[in-house]
């Protein structure tokens, strides 16, 4: 412990605000016991991590989001105080005060006040249910809204306000985007980007108005509110959230005579220092070279400057890259440097797959050399490969769109080995290629050391894949084993997951976090236990333990399709249908309005059902002898046939019988991706088996195996596994096959890629399941033997049990359906209405009341 001597001694660092920023500097400064640091937070509670703010209404507690705990501050000596706001700053005595009147002496002073939220000055707009989204009080504030609304509406259509509608809309609420300018997110991506982002965020459900300014907000004629625009169009809400933008928190600067810009921010130099050299500003309140930086990264970047000049050391803050990769809404966006092409001379390259919901592009320097700017939405596979290139003015390939247009090749690729030392993996806490060398040059011997030594990875999340790459690719030159975890939870492959799950007899996620896992768990660890646990086990997938491992598809039972409505798919094996019950498809389709199409997998889909209709629809279908067809999970699909030796005079065996069968024996089977059959009575593969995962051709001799087939993007033909196969030997590979596919392949890893990168590829999986050369083909088969024995249809499962079928409603408010949900005709059936097509509905409530309240006075009459 400290003598008094020792701490009279030690310069007074004073911190005003907690934010991510400011805790970042408090977490650096620490490092250096000759200092005395004070934290003041003007909010009731310590750092949290706004990145993530709308997991709140996800599940995530205030406790959830927490940076840091005052156990955690005691333990680094930290003094902090909360409801601590400073009213006052003495710079010539070096005192601060707070508004209960607390006084704070400094050596050094920090102002990391952040920043607060814009609210355009819109006559009406301060009303009861008008709230901004920042801080954990605003989330509780508009929860409380929530529950006594139908209608949210967001202004402002930004990042964060994509991120505020994210929760409204969680909440939910009907939700609509208002949006002053004629694209969304227009300070990060391009007009295309920005046409295809509002069609993306459409077809999840919520409406967005571009080019609307609000001239004032009055009462409402249905609802609580009237929103009214410049070009005299109306919307109707009932909450009101302002997302336009942030402005920068200076008034103690304003007030206490510190520089600050014309349009506001505190002025500070390349040190960070303010006009004031014993004052530095960091964060979203810092005004740099005429610039505020409203991500987290540069502000990490700040504090980390402060600190070092602090300390004597020489550091400079020079700018950051804002280059930046989320998901809003479950949409992938990207955009990296000069994502509006306003380099003079530049070039573009762009791609736009418009049924796939895909637009990239990249900026190029004139000669085709330099990469200077991307913008991805919809898929950002390629994002980290494209900032390397262009942080690190890395010579671009002599084809450079080859890195965006999907190739029936090998895309260029730009390994790690090609990087710098000098570039910049994570740009959240400024760590370098370098840096990850150096963390493991001093003992860092696996990827969770080296996060916990560099912090790469523990900002916004986005460069998690690439840290792992660099530092696998260097433990390997070292001949370090490289352990292949699924994620920062759980220190192992899912292989491992998987033999630890049926070991110890695992059967739900928390059993197996507490036991061999930390954390929480996260986006990737959790669907790889619900795929486990579901092979090992098969139990309901939607029971509780199980039921927030599940992704949207999983947790409605349907895909979801790109208009909010879901596809309702039943079990037809091999094809097969009797007359009555392609009546009742008949019957359910036209009752409900759906569409309906034959399928490749000779299955028949009824597309357009509503979330509440589900239930409704599978009971008929239930009723009727129809099971749950799976497409909505990662398991057995289809298996596809011809008629065979039945009824095709070419026929030499029995395929649709094999295909029944084969299709009855592993429905429901959960894998690592989803698998698909094909059966052909002859070699003129009218089923095309060889396309399959499991391909089986008949011959005159029985049936020929093949295996690791697949469609998409890279097309591939299965290999001849085994030739004049019986059909119990056939069953009884392909039994082993698909467990040891479902025990050893990894996360999302279709059996074509899982087979490639198998040690030995075919000749090795033959040897395991012919020659049974590891000794466990009696386990594979007594584990599928389990798996075929606990079938469950999950729809009938789930229309049996009254608290699953509460989750099939729109609203959680409201029994209305979403308004946002419209259809046109076109060739006798429905498909998803168009932005031009869709008219607007209103739902009249207060007729509803009127007409029970004159009712009720009749009847006391």
């Amino acid at each position: 412990m400290n003598s008094d001597k020792q701490l009279l001694s030690k310069a007074k660092i004073v911190v005003v605000g907690n934010g991510m920023v400011g805790h970042h500097f408090v977490e650096e400064m620490a490092k250096n016991s000759d200092y005395e640091i004070t934290v003041l937070s003007a909010e009731s509670r310590l750092a949290y991590d706004r990145v993530y703010l709308s997991s709140y209404f996800s599940g995530k507690t205030a406790e959830d989001l927490a940076l840091t705990t005052p156990e955690h501050y005691d333990e680094l000596g930290v003094i902090f105080k909360t409801n601590a706001k400073v009213t006052n700053i003495d710079k010539l005595a070096k005192v601060v005060t707070t508004e209960s009147g607390d006084s704070f002496e400094y050596d050094k002073l920090i102002l990391a006040t952040g920043s607060y939220p814009f609210v355009p000055p819109i006559p009406g707009g301060d009303v009861e249910h008008s709230l901004v989204y920042r801080t954990i009080d605003d989330l509780e504030a508009i929860q409380a809204s929530a529950d006594v609304s139908k209608v949210g509406v967001v202004i402002g259509g930004g990042l964060l306000g994509l991120e505020a509608a994210k929760a409204v809309k969680e909440l939910g609420l009907e939700t609509h985007v208002v949006e002053f300018a004629p694209q969304l997110m227009a300070v990060q991506v391009d007009g295309g980007g920005g046409r295809l982002l509002k069609t993306k965020i459409e077809e999840l459900g919520v409406q967005v108005h571009t080019s609307k300014g609000t001239t004032k907000i009055v009462a409402g004629d249905k609802l609580r509110y009237k929103l009214c625009f410049s070009d005299d169009t109306e919307l109707e809400t009932d909450l009101i959230l302002f997302s336009a933008g942030i402005r920068p928190y200076d008034n103690l600067a304003r007030e206490f005579d510190l520089e600050i810009g014309a349009r506001g921010g505190i002025v500070i130099d390349n040190q960070c220092k303010t006009s004031d050299d014993d004052i530095y500003a960091i964060g979203e309140c810092a005004l740099w070279n005429n610039f505020i930086y409203g991500l987290v990264a540069p502000g990490y970047n700040m504090a980390k400057v402060a600190v070092k000049d602090i300390c004597g050391e020489e550091a400079e803050f020079t700018g950051a890259d804002m280059s930046t990769k989320l998901k809003l809404m479950g949409v992938e966006v990207g955009s990296i440097g000069d994502a509006h092409a306003k380099t003079e001379g530049s070039l573009t390259y762009t791609y736009e797959n418009q049924p796939e919901g895909v637009y990239k592009k990249i900026v190029v320097s004139a000669d085709k050399t330099k990469m200077l700017g991307a913008v991805l939405i919809g898929d950002t596979a390629e994002y980290d490969s494209l900032l390397q290139y262009m942080l690190n003015a890395i010579d671009l390939p002599e084809a450079p769109e080859g890195l965006i247009l999907p190739m029936a090749g090998d895309k260029p690729t730009l390994g790690v080995d090609a990087l710098p030392d000098t570039a910049t993996i994570c740009s959240c806490h400024n760590v370098t290629k370098g840096d990850i060398i150096a963390a493991i040059d001093c003992g860092a011997v696996d990827v969770g050391q080296v996060k916990s030594g560099t912090k790469a990875g523990s900002g916004c999340g986005g460069c998690a894949a690439l840290v792992k790459s660099v530092a696998d690719n260097e433990f390997e030159k070292r001949g370090v084993e490289v352990k292949k975890d699924i994620c920062e939870h759980f220190a192992y492959s899912r292989k491992e997951l998987f033999d630890i799950v049926s070991v110890e007899k695992i059967k739900t996620f928390d059993e197996l976090l507490n036991s061999h896992g930390r954390g929480l768990g996260c986006e990737i660890c959790k669907p790889v236990a619900a795929s486990v646990l579901a092979s090992v086990w098969n139990d309901y997938i939607l029971k509780k333990p199980h039921l927030s491992l599940q992704d949207t598809n999983d947790t409605y039972l349907g895909n979801m399709q790109k208009d909010g409505t879901y596809s309702v798919v039943p079990r037809i094996a091999g094809g097969e249908i009797t007359p009555d019950k392609l009546i009742v498809l008949g019957q359910v389709a036209k009752k409900y309005n759906l569409y309906t199409k034959i399928t490749g997998g000779a299955r028949v889909d009824l597309f357009g059902a509503r979330v509440e209709q589900l239930p409704p629809i599978w009971k008929e279908l239930v009723d009727a002898g129809f099971e749950t067809g799976h497409a909505y999970g990662k398991s057995l699909r289809t298996v596809k046939s011809c008629v065979g030796s039945t009824w095709c005079r070419y026929g030499v065996q029995d395929s649709m019988t094999m295909a029944i069968d084969l299709e009855n024996r592993y429905k429901g089977l959960r894998a690592p991706h989803k698998i698909k059959f094909g059966v052909s009575g002859c070699t003129r593969e009218c089923a095309e088996a060889q396309g399959k995962d499991i391909g089986i051709i008949a011959t005159e001799n029985g049936w020929n195996l093949f295996v690791g087939g697949n469609g998409g993007m890279k097309p591939r033909h299965g290999d001849l596994f085994a030739t004049d196969l019986d059909d119990d030997t056939l069953v009884k590979y392909v039994d082993r096959i698909l467990m040891f596919y479902v025990q050893t392949g990894d996360r999302l890893q279709r059996t074509s890629v899982w087979m490639d990168n198998l040690e030995g590829g075919l000749a090795y999986l033959q040897d395991v399941i012919m020659k049974d050369s590891l000794g466990i083909t009696d386990a594979l088969e007594e584990q599928m033997a389990a798996i075929v024995g606990s079938y469950q249809c999950e729809w009938k499962t789930t229309l049996e049990d009254p608290e699953a079928l509460k989750r099939f409603q729109p609203f959680v408010n409201s029994d209305k359906s979403d308004s946002n949900i419209q259809f046109v005709t076109e060739r006798e059936q429905i498909r998803p209405a168009r932005g031009e097509e869709k008219i607007a509905v209103t739902f009249i409530t207060e007729v509803e009341s009127d007409t029970t309240e004159k009712e009720a006075v009749a009847e006391e009459a």
